[in-house]
C-alpha cells in the first residue's frame, strides 16, 4: 500500500492528526523550556541540560511498566489521557508566569510530568498501529508517521522560537498547551475496534516483563538494535541538551533565530522519512538500516564547528545529516520490531528497548551539561559528536552486517517465559 492509499484510511488519518498534534506540542515545550530558562531565568548549561534530563527519566522509571500494562489494555483511552495530562502540565507554566511565580523547579517538575505522558502516549500509539494494518503495510504507514513526527521536530522550535520572540513565554505555552487538547480530540474520534493479541495466560506485570526482556536479549538483532540506540543516545542526547545554549552564548544568534536554525536543519528528516519505502526497496532494509544510522553519527561531526554568519553552514547541514539518518532508520527499525517480535508481547519488548535506549538519554544529558560546564560547550560537542559517530560502528560490525533484507517475522515463535 502506498503513502496516499494509507491516507484513505479514515481511522488512521484520526491516529495520524492526533500523534501530529501530540508530538508538535512536545517538540515545542521541548524548545520553549530551554529557551525559557536561559532567557527568563537565565539558566546555565548544566540547568538546561537537567531539563533534557527530567524529560525522559519516566523511561527509566515507568517505561517497563508501561510495557507490561499496554499489552492488557486497549491503547486509545491511553492516548487520551496522557494528552489531556500533558495539556493540565503544560499550561501550569503560563499560569505561573502570569503570577510571577514561575520557578526552574517548575519546569523541572513539568518537564518530567510532561515526559510520563510521552511515556504512556508513545508506548500506546506504536502498539495500537499493529492492530490497524497487516505487516506489509506497516513500513507505509511508519514512514508517514514517522516523517510526520520529523516535520513536527522541524515546525517545534520554530513556533516555540517564534512564538517566545513574538509574544511571550507564556502565551506561546498556551498555544502549545491546547494543542494537546486537539489531539485528544482526534484520538477521540477513531472509531475503529481494536484487533487485539490473542490471549495468553498473565502471571503478574514483574512476570510479564521478565517474559519480554528473555525474547529480547535471546534475538540478536533487537538486542543489537539495542545497544546502539544507547550508546547513540547518549552522545545524541548530550548535544541536543546543549544545542540552545551553544547557539545563543557561542555562535551569539538570537532567540527566534535558534528556533529557525533547528527547523532548516530538521527538513533532512522530513525528506529521509518520504523516501525511506524507496530506499528500502532498492537497496534492502538491512542494507539501509545499517548505511543509516552509521551516516548520522558521521554528520555529526560537522555541528561544534559551527561559527557565526556563513559558519552557520556547518550547524544547518551537520543537524540535517543526524536528522536524515535517525529518522530513516527509526522508520526501518521500527517497522521491523512490529512485523517482527510476537503480537502479544509487543508492548513488553518495546518498552524493555526503550528501557534500555532512552534510560541513556537523561543520562547523556547530565553528561553533557557537566562536560560543558567542565570544558566548554564547544569542547563537550566535539567529544558527542565524536562518540556518536563511533555508535555507527555497533550496527556496522552487528548481525546485520552482509544481509540485503531484514530477518522474516518471529510473531509464530513460541512466547517465553
Amino acid at each position: 500500500m502506498t503513502a496516499r492509499g494509507v491516507l484513505r484510511d479514515g481511522a488512521f488519518r484520526r491516529l495520524w492528526a492526533g500523534t501530529t498534534v501530540s508530538q508538535l506540542g512536545t517538540s515545542v515545550a521541548g524548545v520553549a523550556t530551554p529557551l525559557i530558562a536561559v532567557r527568563v531565568l537565565d539558566a546555565g548549561a548544566f540547568l538546561v541540560s537537567l531539563l533534557t534530563a527530567v524529560a525522559w527519566l519516566p523511561w527509566l522509571l515507568v517505561g517497563l511498566p508501561a510495557g507490561a500494562w499496554m499489552d492488557r489494555v486497549a491503547r486509545r483511552p491511553v492516548m487520551l489521557a496522557a494528552d489531556v495530562v500533558a495539556a493540565v502540565v503544560v499550561l501550569s507554566v503560563p499560569v505561573a508566569a502570569w503570577l510571577g511565580v514561575l520557578t526552574m523547579a517548575q519546569l523541572l517538575i513539568v518537564a518530567m510530568a510532561l515526559g510520563v505522558a510521552t511515556v504512556f502516549f508513545s508506548v500506546a500509539w506504536t502498539a495500537y498501529l499493529p492492530a490497524m494494518f497487516d505487516d506489509a503495510d506497516l513500513v507505509t504507514a511508519n514512514s508517514v508517521l514517522y516523517g510526520t513526527e520529523s516535520g513536527t521536530q522541524v515546525a517545534g522550535p520554530a513556533v516555540g522560537g517564534v512564538l517566545i520572540a513574538a509574544v511571550s513565554a507564556a502565551a506561546g505555552l498556551v498555544v502549545d498547551g491546547l494543542s494537546f487538547l486537539v489531539s485528544a480530540a482526534c484520538v477521540w474520534r477513531i472509531r475503529r475496534p481494536e484487533r487485539r493479541p490473542a490471549v495468553v495466560e498473565r502471571r503478574g506485570i514483574r512476570a510479564d516483563i521478565a517474559a519480554g526482556a528473555r525474547w529480547l536479549l535471546r534475538d540478536p538483532y533487537l538486542r543489537n538494535l539495542m545497544v546502539h540506540g544507547a550508546a547513540a543516545n547518549l552522545a545524541l542526547t548530550g548535544m541536543n541538551a546543549l544545542l540552545v545554549v551553544f547557539l545563543i552564548r557561542d555562535v551569539r544568534v538570537g532567540t527566534a533565530a535558534v528556533g529557525l536554525l533547528l527547523a532548516v536543519a530538521g527538513v533532512g528528516g522530513v525528506a529521509a522519512a518520504s523516501l525511506t519505502p524507496l530506499l528500502v526497496r532498492r537497496v534492502g532494509g538491512a542494507r539501509a538500516l545499517v548505511a543509516c544510522k552509521s551516516a548520522a553519527g558521521v554528520t555529526s561531526l560537522l555541528v561544534p564547528w559551527a561559527t557565526p554568519g556563513p559558519g552557520l553552514l556547518l550547524f544547518v547541514a551537520g543537524m540535517a545529516g543526524v536528522s536524515a539518518g535517525a529518522v530513516a532508520g527509526n522508520v526501518i527499525s521500527g517497522s521491523f520490531r512490529q512485523a517482527y517480535c510476537p503480537p502479544a508481547m509487543f508492548g513488553r519488548i518495546l518498552t524493555c528497548m526503550q528501557f534500555v535506549n532512552y534510560g541513556a538519554i537523561p543520562v547523556g544529558a547530565v553528561l553533557g551539561g557537566a562536560a560543558a560546564a567542565a570544558f566548554g560547550t564547544r569542547a563537550a560537542l566535539v567529544m558527542l559528536s565524536v562518540e556518536y559517530a563511533l555508535s555507527g560502528l555497533i550496527v556496522l560490525f552487528g548481525p546485520f552486517r552482509g544481509r540485503r533484507d531484514l530477518p522474516a517475522s518471529r510473531s509464530e515463535v513460541a512466547l517465553a517465559g
